[in-house]
């Protein structure tokens, strides 16, 4: 029942509407300040945090809907330090704050470390989600992949005591050329109630994806090996049902079924990078089968909010994810014995862990605030060749157990001093196997690399006047060398897993100083950070084997944000993220080398006007601009772009309906990733151009 203490605090805003549902007036009175971060495990505020910290409300999930239905995009719109959005699904490059992302729902891992196939960032469709947490900068408080930040999706709770039901659909059609093979269409369905003790809310999704035409009309190049998002289905099945045992104790599971399957409408053409001519697609069914994204999280959690005095979670998840890729005539997929000249891969990575933490917040007179847990996690990882059955990264489990203390101590109203530290231990378990032909089929012997480490982080905030405050901070993130990768690569015989894997983690330091400014009517903030590596991780060959290099990384970036109310209705908001970083490639202890396009974003402004002129109309205009970067490699020097956006809400007699326009200028344009990241000519893409979204929302 809605009227039993919350087990989390939450802003309480409707979410089974549209964006045009949600007004300014709607969520004038909440501050963001005041919310209590889910992901810090501490119920640290926003304005206590000595890191930078986003939430991104459902208003701006919806407004940004209404424009893109891609995760990836609608956080690059967002968070500036997020690279910017590939358009595929495969999200390699982007990075954030230059380092790598662990996302979560709800608090539940979906990236895959253990072989990075660089498909993490679709693992759920985003109408399932209230809200998104960031936390920019390394963090250790969730485990292993958070080197440069966590976005953890916080999804949809039953906020009503009576059955409400929303549907809504959704059509994008480019603007120039009205082709049938590039429409897309979307339809949502959700139901919320409760019943005494009990609530309930159930949300499906399915959309089909078109092809994306480009500024000039022609077909953008379809990816064919690494997996699509347009020409694609894809659909999500979530289901949350919570039960309060008392007022204070609460159990909840949550179920999210996801599935983006490519339709092989169209195959990719190669470009020529060299003359500026770019990868296409034609009309034709790709060789093998279809590249997909498959995942389901399962959590079950329970929440004791006065046990003796203390706050107690305690969290149990599965998570069950698949990878297929498209065909590659890769040579290590060739076996000439065999006739074998292509294949394709998949990955399949199985997560089972708990998570469990107790707060006592009111020690020392109120002051101190204490939170103790342990995390438990079991990763078993694979990688097949799916058209022949073989085995081409081989089953490896990775069992890590980490306790973990935090400590929140106010010696006056001011200051805020926050410390903790996290002990990790981890174990990879590899049994003897056989690589395939293209690496001459030796036998590799199995092994238990494991590594025990402790992180720590510490930060303070001080509050200079209640409206302006300063804040420190420094704090660990540990992450893993691409195992599946080294292990796969193996040609030389007598080769043992103890000694191929080098488990040392991949520790970053993260050093921020920033200052945070909440007079109305605007609020302004801006910090500068760095953040190295003395272990960073690089694979090269040598001698004929695949190793991990450790080699050094720094990394140094500054972000500001600035949001002025003009009033009521009208609101202004500017971030902007500099970013610059170096590695040591030649062993000298010295960073010496540019980062690329793999590894840091462009420094990048993004500007918006969102607007309520009655109590009808809303409108939403933003501006993304991503700025010129040099590289050492001059192939890979990037041209910026600026892409403009705009959507209007309109309130009818019967539900909402809005219209939105992306890239309303059709910039022409090739996207970061195909300029800086890669130089081949199959992978040279151009980004979308101009689209046309209707949308249609009712609630009964």
């Amino acid at each position: 029942m809605l009227s039993k203490k919350p087990y989390t605090a939450i802003i309480l805003l409707p979410f089974a509407l549209s964006a045009s549902q949600i007004t300014l007036a709607d969520t004038e009175s909440v501050s963001l300040d005041e919310l209590v971060i889910q992901t810090s495990r501490s119920n640290t505020k926003k304005e206590d945090s000595p890191q930078v910290i986003t939430v991104i409300t459902r208003q701006q999930i919806e407004e940004q809907l209404s424009i893109s239905s891609d995760s990836s995009q609608v956080l690059s719109n967002l968070l500036p330090a997020y690279a910017p959005n590939t358009q595929k699904l495969n999200d390699s490059s982007q990075s954030f704050r230059g380092r790598s992302v662990l996302y979560m729902i709800d608090g539940v891992p979906q990236s895959n470390p253990l072989r990075d196939g660089s498909r993490a960032a679709h693992t759920i469709d985003l109408a399932m989600v209230e809200r998104i947490e960031v936390i920019h900068g390394a963090s250790a408080i969730h485990g292993l992949g958070a080197t440069g930040g966590i976005i953890n999706f916080i999804t949809k709770s039953n906020r009503s005591n009576e059955l409400k039901q929303h549907i809504d659909v959704q059509l994008t059609t480019p603007t120039d050329e009205l082709k049938s093979d590039s429409l897309a269409y979307k339809i949502g369905y959700q139901v919320e109630g409760s019943q005494d003790n009990f609530d309930y809310l159930v949300g499906l999704t399915n959309e089909v994806q078109g092809i994306y035409l480009d500024a000039d009309g022609n077909y953008v190049g379809s990816d064919s090996t690494r997996g699509e998002t347009m020409d694609s289905k894809s659909y999500d099945a979530f289901v949350k049902l919570g039960y309060w045992l008392t007022d204070d104790k609460r159990l909840e599971l949550e179920v999210n079924k996801y599935r983006l399957k490519g339709r092989m409408n169209f195959t990719g053409v190669n470009g020529d990078r060299a003359n500026g001519v770019p990868t296409s697609s034609i009309k034709s069914t790709p060789r093998g089968l279809a590249p997909y994204n498959d995942v389901q999280t399962t959590s079950l959690s329970y929440t004791d909010s006065d046990l003796d005095g203390m706050e107690f979670k305690a969290q149990v998840f599965h998570q069950d994810f698949e990878g297929r890729y498209g065909v590659s005539e890769s040579r290590s997929f060739q076996d000439a014995s065999n006739g074998i000249t292509f294949d394709q891969s998949q990955n399949q990575s199985e997560k089972i862990g708990a998570k469990f933490s107790l707060t006592k917040d009111d020690l020392l007179d109120n002051n101190l605030s204490v939170t103790a847990g342990l995390d438990l996690l079991q990763d078993t990882t694979s990688q097949t060749l799916i058209l022949t059955n073989r085995t081409y990264v081989p089953e490896t489990e990775y069992t890590n157990y980490a306790p973990f203390v935090q400590f929140e101590y106010r010696p006056t109203d001011r200051l805020v001093l926050q410390a903790g530290a996290r002990y990790e231990h981890a174990k990879l378990d590899v049994d003897t196997y056989q690589t395939v032909a293209a690496n001459n089929n030796v036998t590799v012997n199995g092994g238990t690399p494991s590594f025990s480490d402790t992180v720590y982080n510490a930060g303070a905030v001080f509050k200079i006047t209640r409206a302006v405050s300063v804040f420190a901070n420094y704090s660990q993130g540990f992450g893993m060398p691409d195992v599946g990768r080294v292990l796969r690569g193996v040609n030389k015989a007598g080769q043992d897993v103890d000694t191929l894997i080098d488990l040392s983690p991949i520790v970053t330091d993260n050093y921020e100083v920033g200052f945070r400014v909440n007079r109305h009517p605007y609020d302004f903030e801006l910090s500068y950070y760095e953040s190295n590596s003395e272990l960073g991780s690089r694979i090269e060959a040598v001698n004929g084997l695949y190793v991990v290099k450790r080699e050094k990384k720094e990394i140094q970036g500054a972000e500001a944000s600035l949001g002025f109310q003009l009033n009521k209705d009208h609101r202004l908001q500017a971030s902007y993220s500099f970013i610059q970083g170096k590695s040591d490639t030649d062993g000298d202890g010295k960073v010496d080398t540019k980062l690329t396009g793999s590894d840091i974003s462009p420094n990048r402004l993004v500007t918006s006007w969102n607007a309520r002129w009655n109590e009808k109309l809303s409108s939403l205009l933003q501006i993304n601009h991503a700025f010129d970067r040099s590289f050492d490699d001059d192939e890979l020097k990037f041209d910026g772009y600026t892409l403009v956006d705009a959507s209007v809400g309109y309130k009818l007699p019967v539900g909402k309906m809005s219209v939105a326009v992306a890239n309303v200028f059709n910039e022409d344009y090739f996207t970061y990733y195909s300029q800086s990241s890669v130089k081949t000519d199959d992978l040279y893409f151009k980004g979308r151009g101009r689209t046309l979204t209707l949308a249609y929302g009712l609630d009964f």
